[in-house]
């Protein structure tokens, strides 16, 4: 009869960034991408931002495969249902280093940069998570077409009550039907009652760079 095992092991992975971080820059950006991407492809989406301003992060999500059967173009997933709660730990584990390499020493500095978190698609799971399990502040969390996982609780995000929380999303998206969007939006204000704010744009999945813009 088979059955499973398990071993702990160190592993390495790649983030990406953009721009320099200076004493003028006013934003530090987390941004989690969505299934099917590289984070140094993910974080092109940001380039429209001012540089001197901005400083972006961009997370690698581990698990790797071939987009299609030509085996040329290469993406990534977070999660899948498989081993999840384990594979949850692992992406925090790595969200932890991320985190205390390029946001821990920053926000310590005296101009005090703003956190923005961002989570699009599946990023969105990964990074309500993190904020969620880990008590991570931010100024501004920006939910991109995506949901928030089941287990996460108001009492889990309590913490985040003085936060800038915006749901953004596309009216044709595929992913998110009218009876998904129409559940996802009411639990979205249980989880933030005070502080939520809706925006829609005309579009698919999609991501939507002139409303970050704004939101910048």
């Amino acid at each position: 009869m088979s059955r499973e095992k398990q071993v702990s092991y160190q592993i390495t992975n790649t983030y990406s960034v953009l721009n320099e971080f200076t004493e003028n820059t006013k934003n530090i950006w987390l941004v989690c991408h969505g299934i099917g991407y590289l984070s140094r492809y993910f974080i092109r989406h940001f380039n429209h931002l001012d540089a001197s301003e901005n400083y972006i992060i961009a997370p690698q999500a581990q698990s790797k495969y071939y987009l299609k059967s030509d085996y040329r173009h290469v993406g990534a997933s977070w999660l899948t249902r498989e081993n999840t709660e384990a594979d949850i730990e692992n992406v925090l584990n790595y969200l932890d280093e991320v985190y205390a390499e390029e946001i821990l020493y920053k926000k310590n500095l005296a101009n005090t940069p703003n956190l923005i978190i961002l989570g699009y698609s599946q990023g969105v799971s990964v990074a309500t998570r993190f904020l969620a399990r880990r008590k991570i502040k931010c100024d501004q969390l920006i939910l991109h077409s995506g949901k928030i996982p089941a287990e996460i609780s108001a009492e889990d995000l309590e913490f985040l009550k003085d936060t800038n929380v915006t749901y953004l999303y596309g009216t044709e998206d595929e992913y998110l039907k009218k009876g998904i969007i129409e559940v996802e939006e009411e639990r979205l204000k249980t989880l933030f009652p005070n502080n939520l704010e809706v925006l829609t744009y005309n579009g698919g999945h999609e991501f939507n760079t002139e409303i970050i813009e704004k939101l910048s």
